[in-house]
């Protein structure tokens, strides 16, 4: 934190904007309609791959933190191989390997976040109560501060675990999900029967993936699909190809699969038999059997904030709250173009639907940046990390901070910023992040009045302190200053005197020539009289009498009175 001479606290320093970057791979999904003999099949399949695959998960947590050539991934293959195929075993390792360094990423991260914490209630417990130590504010009252200490033990413990786990390089992982696994001791409170929670975990510990493969027919040898008839097949593991109805140990399912969403994509890839890979996941609620196609797409370069602003192309600039999304289009100079924008954003309900009403009000926005011919979208970066992890000692306490902490929880900026991303991209339309830095204090204190003038015709337009945000954002990822130039005309250029400095041009006009004349008694637009002097017309001399030097005089105003004067 910057600051100033005296002990003042200065403004921090704004990061640059940057542009988003575009998706490195696409997932499309499509239904199988099984029959119950097929699902039983493919039951029986995801059951001992899972089996297998969980064996492999714990031999190479039992390897440890190694490097990558050390940790055996050959020889378990190998064994893997006996009991299923090569290519199974292959994708069985691998998805051992990318569980194990994503565990060991979460445990960095919960390290980083622990010590936050501890940092946190250290420095306030080093303050008296009721006392304050330059920023660091001690705790209220002595039950606070001793609940503080026992939090703070607390922490450390999690803190000591955690670094254990970091030394010994074996994390915690639950096949299945953790929180599916603690909902099985609170069955009434998820309102599910035992039977039910039994079905969701053995679904969730299903294996049905199968890695791509170039060169390999359609891209990919153990699970195939036909792009010309949409028939798949699979290739079934070595105790199970008594069950197989096609040659070669595969068994092919009757349903057909199109994969409607992305299809011309997909099928640039199966045609020339490119690598796609394809997972098989049960729906254990609906009851369905879906097919998952994902691949790797290639690197894109998007232009840089610089490049949007050469072109002068608008921007679409977007404030997230935790109920909705406001927005506002500007201009390549900055101006806000049209009317303010809100977007209901209602994030209660299953995760499937929170998901579809996120993706709905982002297509509404990439509708918005269309119509307005806008070039990207521009958005907060936004990532509250170190909010979550000391948010009860830096925002606040009581019933106030509880419910600032709950709002900030709230808003969905990972899956914001991912589905944004994605979904810019394919509509053509390019996503800056922008610093978020005062953007909601300036966007009310120099946004808020002069947008609910413009739009004060408008009777069904709501200007809040979130669409003025939203243009300091969009300026911000324009290069603009946020806040408007200094010395701009105020909102009523009749009451206030202050003069437009930096903005107006003096429009030349020809020697010698003066406005119409008027009178004290002239009325000024919007019906206003001016009786000044300032007003009154000045008869300038001939030229003759200039070249002379001789005396001006000035012709009669307002009956017989006169005013004489040397020309100046």
């Amino acid at each position: 934190m910057a600051r100033k001479r005296g002990g003042k606290r200065g403004l921090r320093t704004i990061a640059a904007p940057f542009t988003v970057a575009a998706p490195a791979g696409a997932r499309i999904r499509d239904r199988l309609r099984v029959t119950p003999g097929e699902a039983e099949v493919l039951r029986l399949v995801g059951e001992h791959l899972g089996r297998l695959q969980r064996t492999d998960l714990a031999v190479r947590l039992g390897i440890g933190r190694v490097k990558s050539k050390e940790n055996r991934r050959a020889e378990r293959k190998k064994k893997l191989t006996a009991v299923s195929s090569s290519r199974w075993a292959g994708a069985m390792t691998r998805a051992s390997e990318d569980q194990y360094q994503l565990s060991l990423r979460c445990l960095y991260d919960e390290r980083t976040s622990l010590r936050r914490a501890v940092r946190a209630v250290e420095a306030r417990l080093a303050v008296p109560c009721g006392q304050r130590e330059g920023r660091v504010r001690g705790y209220a009252d002595p039950g606070e501060r001793w609940a503080k200490q026992r939090r703070l033990a607390v922490l450390k413990t999690r803190l000591t675990s955690v670094e254990a786990r970091i030394e010994s390089g074996r994390p915690g992982i639950v096949v299945g999900g953790r929180r599916l696994a603690r909902v099985r001791h609170s069955l009434a409170g998820a309102g599910l029967t035992e039977a039910e929670w039994r079905e969701s975990w053995e679904a969730a510990r299903l294996f049905l993936t199968a890695d791509g493969e170039s060169g390999a027919p359609f891209g990919n040898y153990t699970i195939t699909v036909d792009p010309a008839s949409g028939e798949v097949s699979l290739v079934l593991p070595e105790p199970l190809r008594h069950l197989a109805n096609a040659p070669r140990g595969r068994y092919r399912l009757a349903c057909k699969v199109g994969f409607s969403h992305r299809r011309e994509e997909w099928l640039d890839r199966v045609t020339v038999n490119r690598a796609v890979r394809y997972d098989i996941v049960y729906d254990p609620q609906r009851g369905r059997w879906y097919l998952d196609a994902s691949w790797a797409t290639e690197t894109t370069v998007l232009p840089t904030p610089a490049e949007l602003r050469a072109s002068g192309a608008r921007m679409l600039g977007v404030d997230l709250n935790a109920d909705h999304l406001a927005a506002y289009v500007l201009d390549p100079h900055g101006n806000p173009v049209g009317e303010p924008v809100t977007v209901p954003l209602d994030l209660v309900g299953p995760a499937s639907q929170r998901d579809g009403r996120l993706r709905a009000a982002i297509t509404r926005l990439i509708a918005l940046a269309r119509e307005h011919h806008c070039a990207g979208i521009a958005i907060e970066n936004l990532g509250f990390d170190d909010a979550r992890a000391t948010g009860r000692e830096t925002m606040g306490r009581g019933k106030r901070g509880k419910k600032f902490r709950r709002t900030v929880a709230g808003i969905p900026t990972a899956k914001f910023r991912d589905r944004l991303g994605a979904m810019a991209f394919h509509a053509g339309l390019v996503v800056i992040a922008v610093d978020p830095a005062y953007t909601s204090v300036w966007g009310e204190r120099y946004w808020k009045a002069p947008l609910q003038q413009q739009n004060q015709k408008n009777q069904q337009a709501t200007v809040t302190r979130h669409h003025g945000a939203s243009v300091a954002i969009a300026r911000r990822a324009l290069g603009h200053r946020a806040r408007r130039r200094p010395g701009v005309t105020a909102h009523d250029q009749r009451i206030v005197t202050r003069r437009a400095t930096g903005q107006t041009v003096p429009v030349p006009r020809a020697h010698g020539t003066a406005s119409p004349p008027r009178t004290v008694s002239t009325p000024l637009w919007g019906g206003k009289t001016r009786p000044c002097r300032g007003d009154q017309l000045t008869l300038f001399p001939d030229l003759e009498d200039r070249s002379r030097g001789h005396q001006a005089i000035t012709g009669p105003v307002r009956g017989s009175s006169a005013t004489t004067g040397r020309q100046r």
